[in-house]
């Protein structure tokens, strides 16, 4: 699911240049946003070192379980290991120091009319299953169908792609149901590609597979991994095919270096922190503050054996927030969630708890040209000007800005501001409790977690709503008990969090269009059904130059904040990590990559002496 859902979140949309848009021609590549960096006939990625050595071993912690090796189903029954997509190609392969290409990969070549009406594949003849037979134009197909039949991620991803077909031996040629969609032939490009021989084949005990189920049957694919072994819920261990047949690809060549790669799992961000420690695994993302301020003072950093690293993030925008359900008749009234808005003590809970190491989030497209600013101003302002009356006129009237606390004067103010608002929602304390004023009944709300470690900086949020007279539950459940809740719209109150592109695009119908927000399962986690970003949506989808992209992006997000969706948490521009020092990587990594692990790291074993073998 996290594979789908990055997936979904780095596809872009701008402009192909006009030469190329002329012509229905065969191309190596695809580019939403000026001419193709690498030409044809390129040799590797910039970024990769193509001598890297190969062999060795990365461990991965994750907090999680799994239960699934089934792709096809993967967000909506069971729970997917991680490492599964190493397993799949895709047609093209996304270069990680351009804004918005990809290059072909299980396809050497790809061609779409001006129109985008529809968008052909042309595989490679030297594309190979594990098992070596060829991947053939009816795998693409077969994946492709069944991906939308069996995934409602999939299925919202791909609804405007009509059919698939063959058109030649090797060719697939993909029918939109909409024209001028720019993105839709980038988008069938990451389609992973799946076995048809191997779903309809049986088991080694003679039962028929099943694609619409889960399985704990290691899958047979034509990627450079293949699962090893494994213990469900517990590790999974994935070796390097030595054959694959595309270890000599420029897309891949430098890539994927590490002998095997093994996933930990554990239920609890507590222990997973001090496995590290005991190395358990090798590479950590650190995402609490304070474990990067406190933490990290056991010997092997103090020797140097662990090493602390930050890496810039420049290709995507986050919002993370505690997400308000508005399929709850509570969340309708935007009052009531400007309320909310108002009783969070950021400034409070960075200092004491966050070490002052992060900001608070005040876009949708936070650290991007994308955030909206100030007033709308030229084109921005002439789309929402089209939409005024289907938007709050507070968007033509002032900047939005998150309500400021940290001090005991602020708070106060605040506080009265988010009472009023709730009393004119149709709230009133009665004592110490804020009840409904028609039916008397109290407003309570749980928030629904996953991770213990959150209860930190929800338990002040709890006792400032306390002083509102609203009461907030927290409840703490396993993770695959949390994404069945999530899935089906069952909480109150959450965090989510959705990271965007440097050019958004179809994915946005996803996060926040009216047709997501009942399916089970799509990450309309707020349940928003609102004409005006619907409309916006689709101004962004069929936007004819990156202007008008950057303009109705801009509306799009300043619509979402002053309707108050959502109570914007925190973020930070640099993602903090912890490794043991046993990796080398190349000289320059990827713009847009961040630190580009594992993927074009390697196994060091001079460094691995100094430090110590994985245990």
């Amino acid at each position: 699911m996290r594979r789908f859902l990055a997936a979904s979140a780095a596809v872009l949309l701008a402009l192909i240049p006009a030469h190329a848009a002329e012509e229905d021609e065969w191309r190596h590549g695809l580019s939403l946003m000026g001419d193709l960096k690498y030409p044809a006939g390129f040799t590797q990625f910039d970024y990769v070192n193509p001598e890297a050595p190969r062999g060795g071993l990365v461990r991965l912690g994750v907090q999680d379980t799994f239960d699934n090796f089934n792709l096809f189903v993967s967000g909506v029954k069971g729970a997917l290991e991680g490492g599964i997509p190493l397993v799949y190609d895709t047609l093209m392969e996304q270069a990680q120091d351009e804004v918005s290409t990809e290059y072909g990969l299980l396809a050497e070549a790809v061609r779409h009319p001006p129109d985008h009406s529809t968008v052909t594949y042309r595989l490679r003849k030297e594309a190979r299953w594990h098992d070596g037979r060829p991947v053939t134009a009816a795998d693409v197909i077969f994946s492709f169908e069944t991906l939308k039949a069996n995934s409602p991620q999939y299925a919202f991803y791909y609804k405007n792609v009509a059919k698939a077909e063959a058109t030649a031996e090797r060719e697939v040629t993909f029918t939109m149901a909409e024209k001028g969609n720019r993105e839709l032939p980038q988008i069938i490009g990451q389609l992973p590609v799946l076995p048809k021989h191997w779903w309809e084949g049986k088991t080694s005990d003679g039962r028929q597979r099943n694609p619409t189920e889960t399985t704990l049957e290691p899958p047979l694919g034509s990627g450079p991994y293949r699962l090893k072994t494994f213990d469900a819920g517990r590790y999974a261990v994935y070796e390097r095919v030595q054959d694959y047949w595309g270890k000599d690809l420029p897309v891949m060549k430098g890539r994927h270096n590490f002998g095997e790669m093994r996933n930990e799992y554990y239920r609890d961000s507590t222990v997973l922190l001090e496995a590290f420690k005991g190395d358990r695994y090798d590479w950590r993302v650190e995402n609490s503050a304070r474990n990067w301020s406190t933490a990290y003072d056991f010997p092997a950093v103090k020797e140097g054996r662990v090493l602390r690293e930050k890496f810039p993030v420049r290709a995507t925008g986050v919002m993370q927030a505690f997400v308000l359900n508005l399929r709850r008749a509570k969340f309708q009234d935007e009052r009531v969630r400007r309320a909310f808005n108002l009783a969070f003590d950021f400034e409070d809970i960075n200092r004491t708890i966050f070490y002052g190491l992060y900001q608070r989030t005040g876009s949708f497209f936070a650290g991007t040209e994308l955030a909206s600013s100030g007033l709308p101003e030229g084109r921005e302002r002439e789309i929402l000007e089209r939409l005024r009356d289907k938007i709050p006129p507070s968007v033509f009237a002032a900047p939005y800005e998150n309500p400021v606390n940290g001090s005991p004067e602020k708070i106060r103010a605040n506080l009265r501001e988010a009472l009023r608002l709730l009393q004119e929602a149709g709230y009133e304390l009665k004592g110490q409790r804020l009840v409904d004023r028609k039916t008397g009944e109290p407003f309570a709300v749980e928030f629904l977690g996953y991770d213990q470690s959150q209860e930190r900086f929800v338990m002040p949020y709890l006792q400032a709503l306390g002083r509102l007279g609203i009461t907030m539950n927290i409840r703490t459940v396993d993770a695959a008990q949390f994404q069945n809740r999530l899935r089906s719209f069952d909480f109150d109150v959450t965090t989510d969090v959705w990271a965007q592109s440097l050019s958004p695009g179809n994915e946005q119908r996803e996060f926040w269009g009216s047709a997501a927000a009942d399916r089970q399962g799509s990450r309309n986690t707020a349940g928003i059904k609102d004409a005006a970003v619907d409309a916006l949506i689709e101004q962004i989808v069929f936007a004819k130059d990156r202007d008008e992209l950057v303009a109705a992006t801009k509306a799009l997000d300043r619509v979402l904040l002053h309707r108050n969706y959502v109570v914007p948490q925190f973020r930070s521009g640099e993602t903090l990590t912890a490794r043991w020092d046993r990796f080398g990587r190349p000289a320059t990594l990827p713009t847009y990559g961040g630190s580009g692990f594992p993927s074009i790291w390697w196994y060091d074993e001079a460094k691995a002496a100094k430090t110590g073998a994985p245990r």
